[in-house]
């Protein structure tokens, strides 16, 4: 079995694992982003994250915090197999000589091509994903974004009352919506470019931040004798770094895709970043951080562990 064939198989199993442990925090996360700032006076639909828990549970039971898993599931082991092969041929172009461990910069350079690679196979799914695990969400915002409309400016309110009236069956269902009324397969592209501005820095400091914790934590030794509570760590703790360091780029990316195509409330990323900052503040970059943190430790933890036993076992 050859290496791509290798990083593709590990890869795979990786972000099913990643997927299974990790979609309910995402879940929470896309509803606190998307949850539009209330009328003055009146409370956000969701308090927290532990209360947009219990409204999730209380209203579909616990297939409410899997919704939006067919996108993400059919495709995660595409995405994950496609940054893990990427990443393994961006390290055989790297290295000195082949087997040749790879410095930590060289792997942060390795995780910056990957992260270009997904961005690609990223953006339609996160979009098909974004509007599912949204529309409950805006859907209930209904009735006050009506109301909020007539005092609203042209394209503000109003905007969110009429995503809250799409519905969407299913991924296939969103996906032939944007192919045939939102501007066919470049509808599918938006919200490109802050998932670029994601991906690139995100990946090149999370396969980074990886590589230096599995050479601290083996003493300079080969890290290839690491245990498996090791992999835990360093993965948990990659994943960390990941979304600690681009979160307010994945909070434009998701208010981008879930806004309406006819009467956009945002112009661009830049402009959704200074409304973002114009209505809630700094805080409001920072929705639904709780959650993306509470996943990005155990969901990379399982991914990387899971990668790294996988291809092992391979060979």
């Amino acid at each position: 079995m050859g290496d791509v064939a290798k990083d593709l198989t590990a890869g795979t199993v990786g972000g099913a694992a990643q997927l299974i442990v990790g979609h309910p925090f995402d879940t929470i996360k896309v509803k606190l982003q998307s949850q539009p700032t209330p009328p003055p006076g009146q409370p956000p639909k969701f308090a927290g994250a532990m209360d947009a828990v219990k409204q999730t549970l209380a209203a579909e039971g616990p297939r409410g915090l899997y919704k939006g898993m067919g996108a993400p599931l059919a495709t995660v082991a595409a995405f994950n197999a496609l940054l893990f092969t990427v990443r393994g041929q961006m390290e055989a172009v790297l290295r000195s000589e082949p087997g040749a461990p790879l410095t930590v910069n060289q792997q942060v350079i390795a995780g910056a091509g990957a992260g270009v690679a997904v961005s690609f196979l990223a953006c339609p799914t996160e979009l098909i994903k974004c509007r599912l695990q949204a529309q409950s969400a805006l859907a209930s915002a209904a009735p006050a974004a009506t109301a909020a409309a007539a005092a609203a400016p042209v394209g503000g309110g109003a905007a969110t009352a009429t995503v809250a009236a799409a519905k969407y069956g299913g991924p296939i269902d969103v996906a032939k919506h944007v192919l045939r009324s939102e501007g066919g397969v470049g509808g599918l592209f938006k919200g490109l470019g802050p998932t670029l501005a994601r991906e690139v820095p995100g990946n090149a400091l999370m396969f980074g931040v990886y590589e230096a914790i599995k050479q601290y934590l083996s003493g300079g030794q080969d890290t290839s004798s690491l245990g498996r509570g090791s992999l835990v760590v360093a993965g948990g703790l990659a994943g960390a770094s990941f979304w600690g360091s681009v979160y307010p780029t994945d909070v434009v990316k998701s208010v981008i895709q879930v806004d309406d195509y006819k009467n956009p409330k945002y112009s661009g990323s830049m402009d959704a970043f200074r409304k973002i900052l114009a209505a809630d503040g700094v805080k409001g970059l920072y929705k639904g951080f709780g959650p993306a943190m509470a996943r990005s430790v155990p969901a990379n933890a399982a991914c990387f562990l899971a990668y790294e036993v996988t291809r092992s076992a391979l060979g």
